[in-house]
């Protein structure tokens, strides 16, 4: 399958979606707290795409096995991919919640980490660092660079601050399609790769493991965790190559901070 170069006329629907799913993302965030469970987030993301944004949720019955939830809660060592439950967060979780909107045919796609009460300094750290390694990955953005220059440049802070990256799953492109070309890997060898091209759209997620890179998937066939139980984190934005640089469509409205 070939990368898609967005037309202006998609590319402004893309930064609508893009929009929207930010908001959805600092919606859900008031709500995070001890005690409250990944499934009320789950519904009020749910609601809040359906009734609010006027879009639906793009992960519910998505893949095989369907996707049974609106959106990914992935906590401590989950590594991406978790599915919503009854278990109440607890003070000192970390948590990432990933979520998609399909809006006017087009997926707005992004995943932030939350804290839950007062978490360590060590969960701290793994989340600033891996926040560091997609910024860096995404400032790697323009005309003529390289997927490898995006993949190097995650891996780099990353492996610098001791942490190391996960192989196994990767960015992506994304438009009228969840999931379009190109792969976009977080390690990688500078001027490796293709070409980006303006009016590429594709996101940025890299998952960086407090320990080893190594993972396992359990049966429910979705929730990937790391082999050795340490913390993972993970933050995606959607990047969109312009002209001389690269345009973040999920920016926080809340913040105006990536």
């Amino acid at each position: 399958m070939a990368v898609v170069i967005k037309t202006p006329e998609e590319i402004e629907q893309m930064r609508i979606a893009g929009r929207l799913a930010a908001e959805a993302l600092d919606y859900i965030g008031t709500f995070i707290k001890p005690g409250v469970s990944t499934n009320e987030l789950d519904k009020r993301i749910h609601d809040y795409h359906i009734n609010v944004q006027g879009g639906v949720p793009a992960t519910l019955g998505y893949g095989n096995p369907p996707f049974p939830k609106s959106c990914c809660t992935s906590i401590n060592h989950v590594i991406c991919h978790g599915i919503p439950d009854d278990k109440p967060l607890k003070n000192g979780d970390i948590l990432n919640i990933d979520i998609t909107i399909l809006k006017n045919g087009f997926h707005g796609d992004s995943s932030r980490m939350f804290t839950v009460g007062e978490v360590s300094p060590q969960a701290k750290r793994l989340i600033k660092i891996t926040h560091d390694a997609m910024m860096a990955g995404i400032e790697a953005v323009k005309p003529g660079a390289t997927l490898g220059d995006i993949g190097y440049a995650c891996q780099t802070v990353a492996e610098n601050a001791g942490y190391s990256v996960v192989q196994e799953f990767c960015g992506h492109g994304v438009g009228r399609d969840f999931h379009e070309e190109p792969q976009v890997l977080h390690y990688g060898r500078r001027n490796s790769g293709i070409k980006l091209e303006p009016g590429m759209i594709f996101t940025i997620e890299p998952m960086i493991n407090q320990g080893k890179r190594h993972l396992r998937i359990l049966a429910d066939g979705w929730t990937v965790v790391t082999k050795d139980r340490s913390l993972s984190a993970q933050w995606e934005h959607e990047v969109l190559v312009t002209d001389t640089g690269y345009e973040i469509l999920t920016i926080s409205p809340a913040t105006g901070k990536p």
